[in-house]
């Protein structure tokens, strides 16, 4: 920290500093709390920030920062008040820091002003208002309140009240230890594939120990958010972890049960995977639906009216949240009844509760969209294009025949190929090469329901739909098949794609669009994954060799997708965000 005499001296010092190194400039007059400087220096996911009498600037920033500090070099010194001679700007906007923020975001540059609350931030000029300033600044505990924002707002009942009490506090002592969030990340992973390993056991015993894993690995779930906002150490590697360490866990511990179930006797690999898909395609009901809709203009919906009201009444929110089976109470559920109960019970009740759950949210979505009216942006529509995963035999109808949708709307064509290819898998004879007839009328109504640009009221139907199609489609052939072992192996394959569109959300989340075109062209899009498992299903009939088919082609997928994954989100283009939503 130096002491720059005035804003010349300041603008001098702050080109010293090497280029690579965020810089902060703060009115030496500055009164308030210290975590009001942490959220308003620290926080590594805006390229520029200021709260009242303090201003900070990345790296990409800083070429600016320079040149809105020069211009005030030759008006004002660093210390003194600015005020331009013919404006009457906000109080904020009237120490030097103040004015640089609202210099470079006239220039173009975002600055990031974040909610202080209770917390006291202000650059007094005289003894009375420092006096103020110094009162309310020693009135407000800042370490509770920074205790109480490492929670999040809007999280389930049972993490609210069971599991946030303490484990803050938990993140508190990590943060003085030095521990990171990435660090207690992967110790959740690793308890929670010890719990999986326990399940596997297959024991009454091992089944015990699984639950009481599991809820640790939940405990260490919420703490590592917590201690990220708690130190505000927000990263590219750290939204990679938080975003796909759940999956991996939940559908690890998935895998786990359906061992130890075999073991005791009892085959539940198909209801393991069936819970599987059921989350896979809730999820994408959801990220489907707030993609098109988050940027939407004119919302009005009296669904959305109803719903804003309810809010208002605080055992609704509560009843609402508890409804749709959040991962808290999902957890919860399964570590309980791992421990009480056998694999078998446990997937009826993940698969009942995910189902209502699923009903009740999808039928707001539903309602939502019909009623409201809204103009759908061209991003919206980019984003639905991305996550319907459309490959290059999609894509080849698509370019061909874009007016051959007529009259029909995307989500019912869409809607129309699931049913043909799931049926077909379902119903015709297995093995047969009707099977495949079905998959080429999957791949033809794919290519037509993307053919325009998804911009309807019910377009995000367009993905789920497709999820719906791929993953029912190789979980009922792998059913089917008398080849041992195929269902496991048909978990895996879906554990790999389901990761690859999981990947795609949380790229499009932030703002750096969907995987590269080559990726899903390799990988075959949705629809060539969909007719490649129909023809083997054909061609391997009734023989092993479908389930080392189906094993192969579930490597070759993990193999391409982690490793363009984990370039990217290594990468410095990955997007520094910290998911503050949890998904239900």
């Amino acid at each position: 920290m130096q002491t720059a005499a005035d804003a010349g001296d300041a603008a001098t010092l702050l080109a010293a500093v090497p280029a690579g190194r965020r810089v902060a400039l703060v009115d030496p007059r500055f009164v308030g709390h210290v975590h009001a400087l942490r959220l308003g220096l620290t926080d590594p996911r805006f390229a520029a920030a200021t709260v009242p009498g303090a201003l900070t600037a990345q790296p990409e920033a800083r070429g600016a920062l320079l040149r809105a500090l020069r211009r005030t070099t030759a008006a004002v010194g660093a210390g003194a008040p600015v005020v331009a001679p013919d404006t009457d700007p906000a109080p904020d906007d009237r120490t030097v820091p103040g004015r640089i923020a609202v210099a470079l975001e006239a220039e173009g540059t975002a600055v990031k002003r974040p909610e202080l609350g209770s917390l006291t931030a202000a650059v007094p000029t005289d003894a009375g208002g420092r006096a103020t300033a110094e009162s309310a600044r020693d009135g407000v505990d800042d370490e509770a309140v920074r205790l109480r924002s490492a929670v999040k707002a809007h999280d389930g009942f049972f993490t609210t009240f069971a599991i946030s009490p303490y484990s803050r506090y938990i993140a508190r002592w990590c943060a003085r230890r030095g521990l990171t969030p990435n660090q207690v990340t992967t110790a959740s992973l690793i308890t929670a594939l010890i719990a999986a390993g326990a399940a596997a056991t297959g024991t009454r015993g091992g089944y015990v120990a699984a639950g009481i894993l599991l809820l640790v690995s939940f405990v260490l779930d919420c703490t590592d958010g917590q201690l990220a906002r708690y130190s505000l150490q927000y990263s590219t590697m750290g939204a990679w972890l938080d975003a796909t360490f759940d999956r991996a866990k939940e559908y690890a511990y998935y895998a786990g049960l359906a061992i130890g179930a075999v073991r005791g006797g009892d085959d539940v690999w198909v209801l393991a995977l069936g819970a599987m898909v059921l989350q896979a395609c809730r999820h994408v009901v959801d990220f489907s639906f707030n993609e098109a809709n988050h940027d939407a203009v004119a919302n009005t919906s009296p669904t959305a009216a109803l719903s804003d009201k309810l809010d208002s009444v605080g055992w609704t929110v509560w009843a609402r949240r508890m409804i749709v089976l959040p991962i808290g109470e999902r957890w919860a559920m399964i570590a309980v009844l791992t421990a009480l109960t056998t694999p078998r019970i446990v997937f009826y009740a993940l698969l009942i509760g995910c189902a209502l759950a699923a009903c009740y949210t999808t039928a707001g979505r539903l309602l939502r969209s019909l009623t409201r009216r809204a103009s759908r942006t061209d991003r919206a529509a980019q984003a639905l294009a991305d996550l319907a995963d459309s490959g290059p035999l999609a894509q080849g109808v698509a370019a061909v025949a874009p007016g051959l949708r007529g009259a029909f709307t995307a989500p019912a064509v869409a809607l129309l190929g699931t049913l043909v290819m799931i049926g077909g898998a379902l119903f015709l004879p297995y093995g047969s090469w009707l099977t495949v007839a079905a998959a080429a009328v999957y791949v033809l109504l794919s290519g037509l329901a993307v053919a325009r640009p998804l911009k309807g009221a019910l377009d995000w139907l367009v993905p789920p739909f497709f999820r719906a199609g791929e993953y029912v489609t190789i979980l009922v052939l792998a059913a089917r098949s008398d080849a041992p072992h195929a269902v496991p192996a048909a978990f895996g394959l879906v554990s790999a794609v389901a990761y690859h569109h999981y990947d795609t959300v949380y790229r499009i989340r932030g703002g750096t669009g969907a995987p590269p075109q080559w990726l899903v062209r390799t990988i075959g899009g949705h629809e060539g994954r969909t007719a490649l498992v129909a023809v083997l299903a054909a061609v391997l009939t009734h023989a092993a060799g479908f389930t080392t088919a189906l094993t192969a082609l579930a490597v070759a997928v993990a193999l391409v997708v982690l490793v363009e994954s984990i370039r990217f989100w290594v990468s410095s283009s990955a997007p520094a965000v910290h998911d503050e939503g949890e998904l239900a």
